[in-house]
Protein backbone atom coordinates (compact mmCIF):
# COMPACT_ATOMS: atom_id res chain seq x y z
CA UNK A 1 0.00 0.00 0.00
CA UNK A 2 1.44 3.56 -0.77
CA UNK A 3 1.39 5.86 1.85
CA UNK A 4 1.89 10.14 1.50
CA UNK A 5 1.98 12.56 3.55
CA UNK A 6 2.02 16.25 3.34
CA UNK A 7 5.44 18.26 4.24
CA UNK A 8 5.72 20.73 6.58
CA UNK A 9 6.37 24.72 4.96
CA UNK A 10 10.18 24.51 6.77
CA UNK A 11 10.75 21.03 5.23
CA UNK A 12 9.80 22.59 1.87
CA UNK A 13 12.04 25.14 2.36
CA UNK A 14 14.73 23.15 3.69
CA UNK A 15 14.16 20.60 0.64
CA UNK A 16 14.15 23.24 -2.38
CA UNK A 17 17.15 24.82 -0.87
CA UNK A 18 19.37 21.79 -0.75
CA UNK A 19 18.39 21.12 -4.53
CA UNK A 20 14.82 20.76 -5.27
CA UNK A 21 14.22 17.13 -4.38
CA UNK A 22 12.23 15.48 -1.79
CA UNK A 23 13.80 12.95 0.62
CA UNK A 24 12.18 10.20 -0.20
CA UNK A 25 9.76 9.60 -3.81
CA UNK A 26 6.18 7.78 -3.36
CA UNK A 27 8.15 4.28 -3.09
CA UNK A 28 10.65 5.58 -0.29
CA UNK A 29 13.25 5.72 -3.30
CA UNK A 30 15.89 8.31 -1.56
CA UNK A 31 19.31 9.43 -2.45
CA UNK A 32 22.34 7.33 -0.17
CA UNK A 33 25.38 9.19 -1.72
CA UNK A 34 26.40 11.86 -4.05
CA UNK A 35 29.60 11.10 -6.28
CA UNK A 36 32.10 13.63 -6.15
CA UNK A 37 32.43 15.82 -9.44
CA UNK A 38 34.24 14.23 -12.07
CA UNK A 39 33.93 10.99 -14.01
CA UNK A 40 30.28 9.74 -13.30
CA UNK A 41 27.40 6.96 -14.60
CA UNK A 42 28.37 4.84 -11.87
CA UNK A 43 27.33 1.41 -13.02
CA UNK A 44 29.04 -1.48 -10.58
CA UNK A 45 28.37 -1.60 -7.04
CA UNK A 46 29.52 -3.55 -4.00
CA UNK A 47 28.79 -3.94 -0.38
CA UNK A 48 31.51 -5.16 2.21
CA UNK A 49 30.25 -7.15 5.81
CA UNK A 50 30.69 -3.60 7.58
CA UNK A 51 28.05 -1.86 4.93
CA UNK A 52 30.37 0.17 3.49
CA UNK A 53 29.04 0.84 -0.54
CA UNK A 54 31.17 0.56 -3.53
CA UNK A 55 30.78 2.54 -6.94
CA UNK A 56 32.75 2.54 -10.06
CA UNK A 57 32.72 5.29 -12.00
CA UNK A 58 32.10 4.49 -16.07
CA UNK A 59 33.75 5.87 -18.73
CA UNK A 60 35.83 4.30 -22.15
CA UNK A 61 38.30 6.95 -21.74
CA UNK A 62 40.41 5.81 -18.26
CA UNK A 63 41.06 6.97 -15.85
CA UNK A 64 37.57 5.48 -13.76
CA UNK A 65 37.65 5.97 -10.10
CA UNK A 66 35.87 3.40 -7.41
CA UNK A 67 34.67 4.98 -4.44
CA UNK A 68 33.80 4.29 -0.91
CA UNK A 69 31.35 5.37 0.65
CA UNK A 70 30.35 4.42 4.65
CA UNK A 71 27.00 3.28 6.10
CA UNK A 72 26.07 7.56 6.24
CA UNK A 73 26.60 7.84 1.90
CA UNK A 74 30.04 9.69 3.36
CA UNK A 75 32.67 9.33 0.58
CA UNK A 76 35.63 7.91 2.18
CA UNK A 77 37.58 6.68 -0.07
CA UNK A 78 38.59 7.07 -3.62
CA UNK A 79 40.86 4.45 -5.71
CA UNK A 80 42.19 5.89 -9.43
CA UNK A 81 41.80 3.04 -11.84
CA UNK A 82 44.27 4.45 -14.29
CA UNK A 83 43.94 2.20 -17.06
CA UNK A 84 40.77 -0.12 -16.30
CA UNK A 85 37.44 0.08 -17.51
CA UNK A 86 35.02 -1.07 -14.47
CA UNK A 87 31.19 -3.02 -14.50
CA UNK A 88 30.61 -5.55 -11.65
CA UNK A 89 31.54 -5.26 -8.54
CA UNK A 90 31.36 -7.72 -6.20
CA UNK A 91 32.66 -8.16 -2.36
CA UNK A 92 34.01 -11.70 -2.47
CA UNK A 93 33.53 -14.23 0.30
CA UNK A 94 37.45 -13.83 0.66
CA UNK A 95 36.74 -10.50 2.48
CA UNK A 96 38.12 -8.61 -1.25
CA UNK A 97 36.81 -7.16 -3.47
CA UNK A 98 36.54 -8.06 -7.37
CA UNK A 99 36.15 -5.76 -10.48
CA UNK A 100 35.52 -6.32 -13.80
CA UNK A 101 37.56 -4.81 -16.15
CA UNK A 102 35.25 -4.67 -19.14
CA UNK A 103 37.59 -2.64 -21.46
CA UNK A 104 40.39 -5.08 -21.03
CA UNK A 105 38.54 -8.85 -20.14
CA UNK A 106 40.24 -8.58 -16.66
CA UNK A 107 39.14 -9.51 -13.36
CA UNK A 108 40.73 -7.24 -10.42
CA UNK A 109 41.36 -8.20 -7.42
CA UNK A 110 41.48 -6.00 -4.29
CA UNK A 111 42.39 -6.50 -0.75
CA UNK A 112 40.86 -5.20 2.17
CA UNK A 113 40.68 -2.68 3.54
CA UNK A 114 40.19 -0.66 0.42
CA UNK A 115 42.21 3.14 0.90
CA UNK A 116 42.54 5.56 -1.87
CA UNK A 117 46.10 4.37 -2.22
CA UNK A 118 44.99 0.79 -3.17
CA UNK A 119 46.11 -1.17 -5.97
CA UNK A 120 44.98 -4.29 -7.82
CA UNK A 121 46.40 -7.18 -5.18
CA UNK A 122 46.02 -9.54 -8.47
CA UNK A 123 44.81 -9.24 -12.13
CA UNK A 124 43.01 -12.16 -13.75
CA UNK A 125 42.87 -12.43 -17.74
CA UNK A 126 39.31 -14.24 -18.55
CA UNK A 127 38.79 -13.35 -22.04
CA UNK A 128 40.66 -11.80 -25.28
CA UNK A 129 38.84 -9.73 -27.79
CA UNK A 130 38.28 -6.99 -25.16
CA UNK A 131 35.64 -4.79 -26.54
CA UNK A 132 34.88 -6.74 -29.53
CA UNK A 133 34.31 -10.10 -28.65
CA UNK A 134 34.69 -9.59 -24.91
CA UNK A 135 33.16 -7.48 -22.93
CA UNK A 136 32.67 -8.68 -18.52
CA UNK A 137 30.04 -7.45 -17.00
CA UNK A 138 29.16 -8.94 -13.65
CA UNK A 139 30.34 -11.01 -11.15
CA UNK A 140 28.66 -13.29 -8.56
CA UNK A 141 30.09 -15.97 -6.26
CA UNK A 142 28.62 -19.36 -5.80
CA UNK A 143 29.09 -21.14 -2.08
CA UNK A 144 32.07 -22.96 -2.63
CA UNK A 145 33.65 -19.60 -2.95
CA UNK A 146 33.92 -19.80 -7.36
CA UNK A 147 33.57 -16.94 -8.81
CA UNK A 148 31.15 -16.03 -12.35
CA UNK A 149 31.39 -13.28 -14.64
CA UNK A 150 29.41 -12.71 -17.63
CA UNK A 151 30.79 -11.54 -21.06
CA UNK A 152 28.16 -9.76 -22.90
CA UNK A 153 29.68 -9.71 -26.33
CA UNK A 154 30.44 -13.25 -26.57
CA UNK A 155 27.44 -14.52 -24.82
CA UNK A 156 29.37 -16.70 -22.36
CA UNK A 157 29.41 -17.14 -18.29
CA UNK A 158 33.32 -17.54 -17.16
CA UNK A 159 34.11 -19.74 -13.68
CA UNK A 160 36.99 -19.45 -11.80
CA UNK A 161 38.69 -20.14 -8.55
CA UNK A 162 40.29 -16.80 -7.20
CA UNK A 163 42.59 -18.80 -5.07
CA UNK A 164 43.65 -20.97 -7.68
CA UNK A 165 45.79 -20.78 -10.84
CA UNK A 166 45.29 -18.45 -14.10
CA UNK A 167 41.78 -18.81 -15.17
CA UNK A 168 41.89 -20.87 -18.84
CA UNK A 169 40.16 -18.57 -21.75
CA UNK A 170 37.02 -21.24 -21.31
CA UNK A 171 33.59 -20.86 -20.84
CA UNK A 172 31.56 -22.72 -18.01
CA UNK A 173 28.23 -21.81 -20.55
CA UNK A 174 28.19 -20.30 -23.95
CA UNK A 175 24.51 -20.31 -25.33
CA UNK A 176 23.08 -18.46 -27.77
CA UNK A 177 20.40 -16.68 -25.74
CA UNK A 178 23.04 -15.41 -24.01
CA UNK A 179 24.46 -12.89 -26.96
CA UNK A 180 22.69 -9.94 -27.61
CA UNK A 181 19.26 -10.42 -29.11
CA UNK A 182 17.73 -9.33 -32.38
CA UNK A 183 17.04 -5.39 -31.53
CA UNK A 184 20.40 -4.95 -29.48
CA UNK A 185 19.40 -2.24 -27.73
CA UNK A 186 21.53 -1.24 -25.67
CA UNK A 187 23.83 -3.90 -27.16
CA UNK A 188 24.77 -6.12 -24.22
CA UNK A 189 23.94 -9.72 -24.03
CA UNK A 190 24.42 -11.70 -20.68
CA UNK A 191 24.81 -9.03 -18.31
CA UNK A 192 23.72 -9.21 -14.71
CA UNK A 193 24.03 -12.60 -12.44
CA UNK A 194 22.41 -13.76 -8.97
CA UNK A 195 22.17 -17.74 -7.78
CA UNK A 196 18.85 -18.18 -6.18
CA UNK A 197 19.07 -20.16 -2.81
CA UNK A 198 22.09 -20.38 -0.98
CA UNK A 199 24.38 -20.14 -4.05
CA UNK A 200 25.01 -23.63 -4.25
CA UNK A 201 25.89 -24.49 -7.96
CA UNK A 202 25.25 -28.24 -7.73
CA UNK A 203 21.41 -27.91 -6.75
CA UNK A 204 21.18 -23.77 -7.91
CA UNK A 205 20.16 -22.30 -11.05
CA UNK A 206 21.95 -19.22 -11.75
CA UNK A 207 19.95 -16.14 -13.53
CA UNK A 208 21.29 -14.05 -16.00
CA UNK A 209 19.88 -10.86 -17.47
CA UNK A 210 20.11 -10.60 -21.61
CA UNK A 211 19.85 -6.91 -21.68
CA UNK A 212 19.34 -6.13 -25.56
CA UNK A 213 16.46 -8.79 -25.45
CA UNK A 214 14.88 -7.98 -22.16
CA UNK A 215 14.96 -11.41 -20.72
CA UNK A 216 15.96 -13.10 -17.50
CA UNK A 217 17.64 -16.46 -19.00
CA UNK A 218 18.50 -19.24 -16.15
CA UNK A 219 21.18 -21.88 -16.03
CA UNK A 220 20.32 -25.34 -14.66
CA UNK A 221 23.60 -27.44 -12.63
CA UNK A 222 23.45 -28.95 -15.94
CA UNK A 223 24.12 -26.43 -17.96
CA UNK A 224 20.32 -26.01 -19.97
CA UNK A 225 19.81 -22.40 -20.74
CA UNK A 226 16.05 -21.34 -20.48
CA UNK A 227 13.45 -18.57 -20.10
CA UNK A 228 12.58 -17.16 -17.26
CA UNK A 229 11.40 -13.39 -17.87
CA UNK A 230 10.34 -11.58 -20.45
CA UNK A 231 9.82 -7.87 -21.44
CA UNK A 232 11.57 -6.11 -18.62
CA UNK A 233 13.19 -3.30 -21.15
CA UNK A 234 16.40 -3.30 -20.79
CA UNK A 235 17.46 -5.54 -17.95
CA UNK A 236 20.72 -5.29 -16.47
CA UNK A 237 21.28 -5.84 -12.39
CA UNK A 238 19.64 -8.09 -10.46
CA UNK A 239 19.75 -10.14 -7.09
CA UNK A 240 18.22 -11.68 -4.25
CA UNK A 241 17.22 -10.13 -1.42
CA UNK A 242 16.79 -12.46 1.96
CA UNK A 243 13.40 -13.35 0.92
CA UNK A 244 14.69 -15.10 -2.06
CA UNK A 245 12.51 -12.43 -4.28
CA UNK A 246 14.56 -11.39 -7.68
CA UNK A 247 15.59 -7.64 -7.96
CA UNK A 248 15.63 -6.47 -11.60
CA UNK A 249 17.04 -3.08 -12.29
CA UNK A 250 15.15 -1.98 -15.80
CA UNK A 251 18.08 0.23 -17.38
CA UNK A 252 15.35 1.63 -19.94
CA UNK A 253 12.06 1.77 -17.96
CA UNK A 254 13.79 3.60 -14.76
CA UNK A 255 12.51 0.95 -12.59
CA UNK A 256 12.84 -1.94 -10.26
CA UNK A 257 11.00 -5.59 -10.81
CA UNK A 258 10.08 -7.67 -8.03
CA UNK A 259 9.89 -11.21 -9.24
CA UNK A 260 8.70 -14.77 -7.62
CA UNK A 261 11.94 -17.03 -8.21
CA UNK A 262 8.75 -19.62 -7.32
CA UNK A 263 7.14 -19.03 -10.62
CA UNK A 264 5.45 -22.22 -11.59
CA UNK A 265 7.27 -24.05 -14.50
CA UNK A 266 7.24 -22.78 -17.94
CA UNK A 267 5.42 -19.65 -17.09
CA UNK A 268 6.84 -16.45 -17.24
CA UNK A 269 8.31 -15.01 -14.01
CA UNK A 270 5.60 -13.84 -12.25
CA UNK A 271 5.79 -9.94 -11.40
CA UNK A 272 5.48 -9.14 -7.66
CA UNK A 273 6.40 -5.20 -7.86
CA UNK A 274 7.43 -2.13 -9.67
CA UNK A 275 9.64 0.06 -7.64
CA UNK A 276 10.52 3.67 -8.83
CA UNK A 277 10.62 5.71 -11.85
CA UNK A 278 12.47 8.95 -12.77
CA UNK A 279 11.46 12.45 -11.63
CA UNK A 280 13.26 14.81 -13.16
CA UNK A 281 16.72 16.43 -12.63
CA UNK A 282 16.75 18.58 -9.36
CA UNK A 283 18.55 21.92 -8.92
CA UNK A 284 22.09 20.70 -8.55
CA UNK A 285 22.27 18.22 -11.28
CA UNK A 286 21.13 15.13 -9.55
CA UNK A 287 18.90 12.63 -10.55
CA UNK A 288 15.33 12.40 -8.85
CA UNK A 289 14.30 8.82 -8.49
CA UNK A 290 15.86 6.52 -10.94
CA UNK A 291 17.49 7.11 -14.00
CA UNK A 292 19.17 4.06 -16.13
CA UNK A 293 19.27 2.07 -12.89
CA UNK A 294 22.12 -0.63 -13.69
CA UNK A 295 23.23 -2.37 -10.55
CA UNK A 296 21.83 -3.05 -7.54
CA UNK A 297 23.26 -4.89 -4.16
CA UNK A 298 21.79 -5.40 -0.36
CA UNK A 299 23.32 -4.39 2.63
CA UNK A 300 21.58 -3.69 6.32
CA UNK A 301 17.96 -4.12 4.92
CA UNK A 302 18.10 -2.20 1.90
CA UNK A 303 18.48 -2.07 -1.59
CA UNK A 304 21.68 0.15 -3.41
CA UNK A 305 20.91 0.99 -7.08
CA UNK A 306 23.43 2.76 -9.11
CA UNK A 307 21.54 6.00 -11.56
CA UNK A 308 23.86 5.40 -14.11
CA UNK A 309 22.39 7.72 -16.55
CA UNK A 310 23.42 7.14 -19.75
CA UNK A 311 21.87 8.68 -22.92
CA UNK A 312 20.26 5.56 -24.05
CA UNK A 313 17.07 6.75 -23.57
CA UNK A 314 14.45 9.13 -24.47
CA UNK A 315 14.87 13.16 -23.51
CA UNK A 316 12.34 15.25 -22.26
CA UNK A 317 11.98 19.10 -23.71
CA UNK A 318 13.78 21.32 -21.36
CA UNK A 319 14.95 18.66 -19.13
CA UNK A 320 18.23 19.81 -17.43
CA UNK A 321 21.10 18.13 -18.03
CA UNK A 322 22.80 15.23 -15.08
CA UNK A 323 25.47 16.68 -14.04
CA UNK A 324 26.28 14.95 -10.35
CA UNK A 325 25.68 11.69 -10.11
CA UNK A 326 24.04 9.74 -7.37
CA UNK A 327 23.46 6.36 -5.55
CA UNK A 328 19.42 5.17 -4.55
CA UNK A 329 18.49 3.60 -1.45
CA UNK A 330 15.47 1.50 -1.85
CA UNK A 331 13.43 0.12 1.12
CA UNK A 332 12.39 -3.58 0.84
CA UNK A 333 9.47 -3.55 2.97
CA UNK A 334 6.19 -3.83 1.43
CA UNK A 335 4.94 -0.95 2.17
CA UNK A 336 7.95 0.79 0.65
CA UNK A 337 8.38 3.31 3.17
CA UNK A 338 8.85 0.54 6.05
Amino acid sequence: MRRFALLAPAVLILTFALGGSISADRDGISRFATLPAGPGHPEGIAADPSGNIYAASFSFTPPNFIYKFDTSGRLVATVTLAAWVPLGMQWGPDNKLYVDDFGNGNVLQFASPLTSSSTPSRTYHVCSGAGTACGLNAITFDSAGLLYTSDSFGGRIFRFDPAGAPVPDVPYVANDLLKPGAHGFPPFGANGLAFEGAGNAAVDRLFVANTADDRILTIAPGGAVAAFAESINGADGIGFDDQGRLWVCANQENTLYVLDRNSPAGSNGVVIDIRGSFDGIARDGTVQGLLFPASIVFSRGSAFVTNTALDFRHHFAGERPVTRFTISRVPLGKDRGD
